[in-house]
């Protein structure tokens, strides 16, 4: 049975599996959920300026009764903030509306053209001053994370990315790990898309699990780190219940089979991804 935390670069281990909170707007649905999520086992959140929510994931931290050692925060600066002096407002922001003294991993949300490499200056300048443990990057391809080797003096821990079986991104993956950047999967059971794919149904009756632990644990056997999202008790717990199995070698080709470049979300190789936010 393998480890449920990633061992970073940097020698941190950050759990392998987190409470994404994204679109959780209601203000007592999101506090039960993250609550719930502390109480299964959880000691990973991850939450962004974008989603409206850092206030409430603050407020069920400080309710839970957890050491704050003992958990692992991810935000992000959104679009709008990003660049150098923006970035570290952003980051204070950010802070005051957790309440927390320092935050684990912060991440450039999307690679904004002619802005991301000072946004990421900006994180590395956190990083060096310790207001976070960690420096990381969401939605960045290979032509991003080249431009900010070149700028760059710490190179990103994190780069978190949509990825499942319909999309597997096994290209960036490979680049990622032979830079030693781990990778964090936003949307891991894809939408709930890949849930009803016969492979993944075949294989989960054969376990006596449901389709969405056999995803999440491709996922964990990948190496990949995941976010899964509910505000549902019974599935909060169901996603985190990934440790008395594994899946074969022959049942992990099968699922690796499955990728049909199937994206859900914008996608930021292209020139224009911009337009999606618009």
């Amino acid at each position: 049975m393998i480890s449920m935390n990633v061992k970073l670069s940097k020698g941190v281990l950050m759990p392998q599996i987190g409470l994404g909170v994204y679109k959780m707007t209601d203000e007592e649905e999101t506090i039960h959920a993250i609550r719930t999520a502390i109480e299964t086992g959880y000691r990973a959140i991850d939450t962004a300026s974008y989603y409206f929510n850092e206030r409430e994931v603050g407020q069920a931290i400080k309710e839970s009764g957890i050491a704050r050692e003992e958990l692992f925060i991810t935000t992000k600066v959104w679009n709008d903030d990003q660049g150098y002096d923006n970035t570290l407002r952003a980051f204070e922001k950010s802070l005051e509306l957790l309440g927390l003294d320092y935050i684990d991993l912060y991440l450039t949300h999307w690679p904004v053209p002619e802005k991301f490499t000072d946004t990421y200056r900006a994180i590395e300048r956190l990083y060096e001053e310790k207001a976070i443990r960690l420096p990381g990057v969401s939605n960045h391809y290979e032509k991003h994370l080249l431009a900010l080797e070149n700028t760059a003096n710490v190179q990103p821990e994190v780069n978190q990315v949509e990825l499942h079986p319909y999309l597997q991104q096994n290209e960036l993956r490979a680049f990622c790990k032979e830079r030693d950047i781990a990778i964090t999967a936003w949307s891991p059971i894809g939408k709930g898309t890949v849930l009803s794919d016969p492979l993944i149904q075949s294989i989960a009756k054969n376990k006596g699990k449901t389709p969405a632990q056999i995803v999440l644990r491709w996922h964990i056997q990948l190496g990949n780190i995941v976010i899964p999202k509910s505000v549902t008790a019974s599935r909060i717990k169901e996603n985190f219940s990934l440790k008395d199995f594994e899946l074969s070698g022959s049942e992990m080709e099968k699922i690796g089979r499955l990728d049909r470049n199937g994206r859900l979300g914008a996608n930021p190789q292209l020139d224009d991804f911009m337009k999606y936010f618009k």
